[in-house]
């Protein structure tokens, strides 16, 4: 939607493209500062930034036959500092993982 956005702001404005599509213009305008200023993301993002902790689980997923559940590759990356939740969410965004139901997390 941002990008839609920015690609027609030039020729209808942004206050009447948000009045029509369901995004605050105070929500683009945000955007647009934390993109230019990274520092204004959320801690989560900020951290996430400087881990890419993706990549590992990425790589431990792929050797072990992509058969590892979260469980067993949030063990082997324990050391990312990153707990079970994070992998989680990670893994569930990501399709190629195959995550669609995990009982007791949330």
């Amino acid at each position: 939607m941002i990008r839609f956005i920015e690609d027609h702001r030039a020729d209808h404005g942004v206050e009447p493209i948000c009045r029509v599509l369901p995004i605050a213009p105070a929500t683009f305008y945000e955007h647009l500062t934390r993109r230019a200023d990274p520092s204004r993301f959320s801690n989560r993002a900020q951290r996430d930034a400087v881990l890419k902790p993706e990549i590992e689980i990425e790589r431990v997923y792929e050797e072990n036959l992509s058969v590892y559940g979260v469980r067993k590759v949030w063990h082997q990356t324990i050391t990312l500092t990153i707990n079970i939740r994070q992998t989680l969410r990670r893994m569930r965004n990501r399709p190629k993982y195959n995550i669609t139901v995990l009982i007791g997390f949330k």
